[in-house]
């Protein structure tokens, strides 16, 4: 089992890189494409009152941006490179090819050099503080902010026994926790993929806009769900894998909730003899295990009304994350009722069965994937299903590959599903 998970790592690292985060270096340079449709308008990731980039009907974008001494520019998103053409008042231009509905990372080129875009937002992916763009898709409207009671989300540092420093994650309180001060609530941990850090599902994956809007429809039960990053859980002289996504710790002792929105500044990690995380492959869930058991949990359960018990218990995650939760759910089946794995491959009839107390305690299992992505999820929970009796949930989501409108459409089908 141990190989076929590294093979799976290494196919959704490789996945990762392009599709995920955006361009690489090296990307193939082509020239910029000529759109059909001229009804470009500025995204609704960018900056305020800033007009590029822009998307059109045909889901292409539009960059723009002023380099009057450039050689050359290009707009590096999808894995490839658009050349951008120059005016004569040094402002470059490119359109590229029609891409994917949904949200996606890119940068741009300049002269050899990959730039965040100042038009856009900064989003965390690619391990650094870099542009994102939305491209609308049919069904965005449940990811929207919407005239219902607003939950919040916060946040919070903590002391972790294992790592011996402070930590930071993002906790979602829904509306009801407010309004109804004796009540207890289920939690959800949820988990970001390579790259990325506990910004992703709070930012890239509109976590508090699909939960309130579900709460408000009755399709879900409120819960309380927590974001920690799962890439920086290093003890003491060990650097994390593939970048921690960190920036400077408050100083210790320096407990509390910072307001919603606030985006860090830096990301530097702390250099050191040994490397961890999914760099090597190595201890890939366990510094994360031993953080969410040791800290995590204790935290949450110490310091919210929750309902603490396995039961009201559950835990996802996508791409890496996802990865992350097989592994740690597997070896301990009797710590989450419920589990979710988002473009994290398919689970097999033999790793459920080889899980002694799996079947016996959770009482849902969720697999899901992009339709572009064929990793044969709804197949393999039917399997699970079949063969174990076991409650098993597969979905695929149309049209979307390895990226974030992939992951939204899941926790939205997963919401529905737990803690019932």
């Amino acid at each position: 089992m141990k190989q076929l998970f590294l093979f799976v790592a290494a196919a959704l690292f490789s996945m990762t890189a392009s599709a995920q985060f955006g361009g690489q270096r090296g990307n193939q340079k082509v020239p910029s494409v000529v759109a059909g449709v001229e009804d470009f308008k500025p995204a609704s990731s960018n900056q305020d009152n800033k007009q590029y980039p822009m998307v059109n009907s045909e889901r292409m974008v539009r960059a723009q941006i002023s380099a009057p001494d450039a050689k050359e520019v290009g707009l590096d998103i999808g894995g490839k490179i658009y050349l951008m053409t120059k005016d004569e008042n040094g402002v470059w231009t490119g359109t590229s090819a029609p891409q994917d509905e949904g949200f996606h990372y890119y940068q741009l080129n300049i002269d050899g050099a990959s730039v965040p875009d100042p038009g856009s937002l900064y989003y965390y992916g690619a391990s650094r503080w870099g542009s994102g763009i939305e491209i609308p898709s049919a069904d965005q409207d449940f990811w929207q902010v919407k005239n219902v009671p607003q939950g919040s989300v916060s946040e919070v540092f903590y002391w972790s026994t294992y790592t011996e420093k402070m930590r930071r994650c993002h906790v979602y309180l829904p509306a009801e926790y407010y309004t109804n001060p004796t009540k207890k609530f289920p939690v959800l941990y949820l988990q970001h993929g390579m790259g990325e850090n506990e910004y992703g599902w709070a930012e890239q994956g509109h976590t508090a806009q699909i939960l309130d809007n579900l709460i408000a429809e009755k399709k879900a039960v409120p819960c309380i769900i927590v974001m920690d990053n799962g890439l920086n859980a290093n003890r003491p002289g060990e650097q994390g894998g593939f970048g921690s996504g960190q920036r400077p710790q408050r100083p210790q002792g320096a407990q509390g909730a910072a307001p919603r929105g606030q985006r860090p500044q830096g990301a530097p990690g702390q250099a050191g003899p040994r490397r961890g995380g999914f760099g090597g492959f190595g201890g890939f869930s366990e510094g994360f295990k031993n953080v969410l058991f040791n800290d995590i949990i204790p935290m949450v359960e110490k310091n919210y009304r929750v309902i603490a018990d396995p039961q009201h218990r559950a835990y996802a995650g996508l791409s890496m994350g996802g990865m992350q939760a097989r592994e740690i759910t597997l070896a301990n089946p009797e710590k989450f009722a419920y589990v979710g794995s988002f473009s994290s491959g398919a689970w097999s009839v033999d790793q459920v069965k080889e899980s002694n107390g799996f079947t016996k305690n959770v009482k849902l299992l969720f697999m899901s994937g992009g339709g572009k992505e064929n990793m044969g999820c709804v197949e393999a929970a039917k399997n699970i299903h079949d063969q174990l009796g076991m409650n098993a949930v597969g979905y695929e989501s149309p049209g979307t590959a390895h990226e974030w409108h992939t992951w939204r459409r899941s926790l939205y089908q997963f919401a529905q599903l737990i803690f019932k």
